[in-house]
C-alpha cells in the first residue's frame, strides 16, 4: 500500500512537471505577424529648429510724435508703400506753414532790394553825367572846385548805393535759400508723420496703439516679407559633409506631425556651436500649411542620398541578441531567430540591407512583455 502511494505521488509530480514543460515549451506562444515587402527609403539627415523669415523690419518712427492712427493690425498682409501708421501732425502742419511764409517773405523782400537797386542804378547814372558835365565845365573854367567836388561825391555815394543793393540782394537770396531749407526740412518731417511699408510682407506683431507717444527707435510693429520664410534647423557637425545648398528636404511642423511640406536647403551655417557641437542650417519652406506662426518648431529632414527600394521591417519587431539586431522567421509555426544588417531608418519602419527577403513573414509576441525563443512554436492572433 505504501509503495503505491509512493508511486502515485510519483506520477503527479511527472504530470505536473510535464504540464509545466509543455507550457513552457511546446504551447504555442500568441503573435502578431507582418509580410516583408519592400519600399522605397531615403537617407536623410534631420534638424530641429523654428520657422524663420529672411526679411523681416521692425517698423518705428522718424520722430517723436503721439500715433494717432494705425492701419495695419497684426495678420494683415500689405504692399510696399502702404500707409501703416500716422502720426499727429497738428504741430507740424503749422512749423510747414510758418517756414512756407518766411520763404515768401524771403522772395518779397529781394524783390524790394532789386527795386531799391534799380532806382540806385538811375541815381548813379544822373551823378555819373551831372560829374562829366560839371568837369567839362571845369576845364573851361566855367565851373568852381567845389561844384566839382560837390558831383564827385554825388557820384561816389551812388555808386556806395548800388553796391549797398547789389549786397542786399545777395544776402536776400542767400536768407531765401535758408527758408526754403527750412520749409524742406519741416515738409520732409511732416511726411514722416505717415509711416509706409517698406516692402511687400504680412505684419506679425503689433507693438503700440493709437494714443502712444513714441520715439525715433521704438517698434510700432514687426514686418516680414512671405516670399522666403525657412527653418533654420540645427544639425549635429558630423552631418556636415553630406550637405549642400539646392538639396532636396521636407519639414514636418509639430503643429501636424502627419503631414510632410516640401522645402529646399537654402544656405548653410559657417559657425558651429561650441558646446553642442551643431550649426545652423537654413531649410526654405516651399509650402506652409494653413496656419503658420513665425518662430514654431518644426524638424527639417534633407534628402542626402538617392531613394532605396529594400525590404522594409517594422521596429518593433526587431530583437536584439548578444548584441545583434534581428528578427523571428515565422517558419511552419516556429519561431526562427534571424540576424539582420539594418539599413536606413524611416519614421516607424527600419531598412533591411541583409537578412530578409521579400514575402518573409515574420513576428513578435502579441502580448506586451511576452518573449520569443528560437524554435518555439507560434499562433498567429
Amino acid at each position: 500500500m505504501r509503495y503505491a502511494t509512493t508511486i502515485l505521488k510519483f506520477a503527479v509530480a511527472a504530470a505536473v512537471i510535464g504540464g509545466v514543460v509543455y507550457w513552457l515549451r511546446f504551447k504555442p506562444v500568441p503573435v502578431h505577424q507582418h509580410l516583408i515587402q519592400r519600399g522605397k527609403v531615403v537617407d536623410e539627415v534631420m534638424g530641429t529648429g523654428t520657422l524663420e523669415a529672411r526679411v523681416s523690419a521692425t517698423v518705428s518712427p522718424k520722430i517723436s510724435g503721439r500715433i494717432e492712427t494705425l492701419l495695419a493690425d497684426q495678420g494683415d498682409t500689405v504692399s510696399d508703400g502702404d500707409e501703416l501708421v500716422r502720426l499727429d501732425n497738428s504741430e507740424l502742419q503749422q512749423q510747414v506753414e510758418i517756414a512756407q511764409a518766411n520763404v515768401e517773405a524771403a522772395i518779397a523782400a529781394i524783390e524790394r532790394l532789386k527795386a531799391d537797386k534799380e532806382r540806385a542804378n538811375v541815381v548813379l547814372a544822373q551823378a555819373d553825367r551831372n560829374f562829366k558835365r560839371i568837369e567839362q565845365l571845369a576845364k573851361q573854367n566855367a565851373s568852381s572846385q567845389g561844384d566839382l567836388d560837390q558831383s564827385a561825391e554825388a557820384l561816389g555815394v551812388a555808386v556806395a548805393d548800388v553796391s549797398r543793393a547789389e549786397a542786399g540782394i545777395n544776402e536776400g537770396q542767400k536768407g531765401l535759400v535758408t527758408a526754403e531749407k527750412n520749409l524742406q526740412y519741416q515738409l520732409a518731417r511732416l511726411r514722416d508723420t505717415i509711416i509706409v511699408a517698406p516692402f511687400d510682407g504680412m505684419v506679425v506683431k503689433r507693438n503700440r496703439e493709437p494714443g502712444d507717444v513714441v520715439v525715433p527707435g521704438s517698434s510700432i510693429l514687426t514686418l516680414i516679407s512671405t516670399t522666403e520664410l525657412w527653418i533654420s534647423a540645427w544639425v549635429d557637425e558630423t552631418e556636415m559633409s553630406k550637405l549642400e545648398p539646392g538639396q532636396n528636404a521636407r519639414v514636418v511642423f509639430r503643429s501636424q506631425p502627419g503631414r510632410s511640406f516640401p522645402a529646399q536647403v537654402s544656405r548653410l551655417g559657417r559657425e558651429a556651436d561650441r558646446e553642442t557641437r551643431e550649426f545652423i542650417v537654413d531649410v526654405k519652406v516651399l509650402e506652409l500649411p494653413k496656419n503658420w506662426a513665425v518662430g514654431q518648431r518644426a524638424e527639417a529632414f534633407v534628402a542626402v542620398a538617392e531613394p532605396q527600394d529594400v525590404p522594409l521591417v517594422p521596429k518593433s519587431f526587431l530583437e536584439r541578441r548578444d548584441g545583434q539586431d534581428g528578427v523571428f522567421i515565422n517558419d511552419n509555426e516556429t519561431a526562427q531567430w534571424r540576424p539582420v544588417t539594418l539599413g536606413i531608418d524611416q519614421g516607424d519602419m527600419v531598412g533591411i540591407n541583409d537578412g530578409v527577403a521579400t514575402g518573409d513573414v515574420i513576428v513578435t509576441p502579441a502580448s506586451p512583455g511576452g518573449s520569443l525563443s528560437d524554435g518555439r512554436r507560434v499562433a498567429i492572433e
